[in-house]
């Protein structure tokens, strides 16, 4: 009989946007836990560790590193639950994936201004450009900050855009005026998700992300310029900073200007935004656990070297305007030390559980599979007649229906628990 309670091997990702060394959470997880394999380079970039079944990059048992976790579920379904393996049965698991994917990131430079396709729109890609959007599935996402966390998530409600076009030269200057005047008109709507609304968002999302290069270049120059001798407007000074922090990682990029037109945040540890298909966002700095639907599919437009599909992007997004408050996952108590990170999406939740010293908590069964991560100290895992003992950055697996008994050790434990469960 298959063990219900194991330990998997991550896989780590170096990507240029990642922190370098062990100043990177990816790193310190994978150094402390000793993942098989992995040898640490203090002068790399560590950005994502990889938890689950995605086969661009799949885990492994750590008892057998040649057996990936999907083949080792497809051959106990049991661990899955009848009812997920059905639910999910688009997304493969009947041949043992999991539908989600679970990751740390640790944001040194800024991530591309992307989007996600809904599913009809990635099944499209995928068979136009597999090479490109390698599975057909959408790829709804929750960001849960680990550490200080900053990113741009959604438009801005339409009167704070146009707040940017009226007193930001540079900025208006990448726009037709007839498009101004019409965004001007309508900013002030009583409803700012309308049709008219959103068709008007969209025609300036679209003037600005293919403004002439001669254009954009000139108009950030200056931008850039009148911000470094501190000329800037009081509207401007939530996002000075970015701006030049954006303009030094990526000069003369079109991206730089999304700063007036997304919603930027600040988060503590703890805090949680998620992000729905078609809506507009980039990581800019911190270390966060991550979880979405298990694709790999993203629609890049700015911030990065890598392909930029401006026609997909455009076309794709929702343009909903809304505070960032709207993307926003307000965790709820789920027991005396854990709590709940339940996004409006069918493919996960996420559990963070908090132990003092010698604390412990049980986690009743839950009816589909999860993973999760010690990110912090460490302590004992009990299942049936069994324990495990976790440490820093190792990853384990628990099977449907299995309930857990969680003990700390002298330091603490900190663990976050991504699950399906068949609603």
């Amino acid at each position: 009989m298959a063990a219900s309670v194991f330990k998997v091997v991550p896989t780590t990702q170096r990507y240029d946007w990642g922190k370098i060394g062990l100043s990177s959470k990816v790193a310190q997880f994978a150094a402390a836990s000793k993942i098989p394999g992995f040898m640490l380079d203090e002068d790399a970039p560590y950005a994502e560790l990889w938890m689950g079944t995605h086969p661009s990059s799949p885990s492994r048992l750590i008892s057998d590193v040649d057996t990936t976790l999907a083949s080792y579920l497809a051959a106990h379904p049991e661990l899955i639950g009848d009812t997920v393996r059905e639910r999910f049965a688009d997304a493969g698991a009947k041949d043992g994936n999991l539908p989600f994917l679970f990751k740390v990131l640790a944001i040194e430079k800024a991530l591309s201004i992307q989007t996600h396709p809904d599913k009809r729109m990635a099944e499209r890609l995928h068979k136009e450009r597999p090479d490109i959007y390698k599975d057909a599935n959408h790829k709804p996402e929750m960001a849960l900050a680990l550490t200080p966390f900053t990113a741009l998530c959604g438009f801005l409600p339409l009167p704070q855009i146009a707040t940017y076009l009226s007193n930001v030269p540079e900025f208006a200057a990448l726009v037709p005026r007839a498009i101004i005047n019409k965004f001007l008109v309508i900013s002030n709507s009583s409803n700012p998700s309308g049709p008219e609304e959103k068709v008007s968002l969209k025609d300036l999302f679209s003037a600005v992300m293919t403004a002439k290069e001669p254009l954009l270049k000139e108009q950030l120059t200056k931008l850039v310029r009148r911000y470094e001798l501190g000329s800037e407007q009081e509207v401007e000074k939530p996002v000075k900073d970015l701006i030049l922090r954006l303009n030094s990682q990526f000069p003369g990029d079109i991206g730089v200007f999304c700063a007036f037109v997304l919603n930027y945040v600040s988060m503590n540890p703890g805090d949680a935004i998620f992000l729905a298909a078609g809506e507009p966002h980039a990581y800019v700095s911190g270390d966060i656990i991550e979880c979405m639907a298990t694709s790999d599919n993203v629609i890049r437009a700015g911030l990065t070297p890598k392909l930029r599909d401006i026609p997909n992007l455009i076309s794709g997004l929702t343009y909903q305007s809304a505070n960032a408050s709207k993307h926003l996952v307000n965790p709820v108590p789920r027991s005396t030390h854990t709590q709940l990170y339940d996004p409006p999406i069918p493919e996960f939740s996420v559990l963070g559980l908090n132990l003092s010293p010698s604390e412990s908590e049980t986690h009743g069964a839950i009816d589909g599979p999860s993973l999760a991560i010690v990110t912090e100290g460490s302590g004992t895992v009990r299942y049936a007649d069994k324990t495990l003992n976790v440490i820093t950055g190792e990853v384990l697996f628990i099977g449907a229906g299995t309930p857990v008994q969680l003990q700390a050790s002298g330091e603490g434990l900190v663990l976050f628990r991504a699950f399906v469960e068949a609603k």
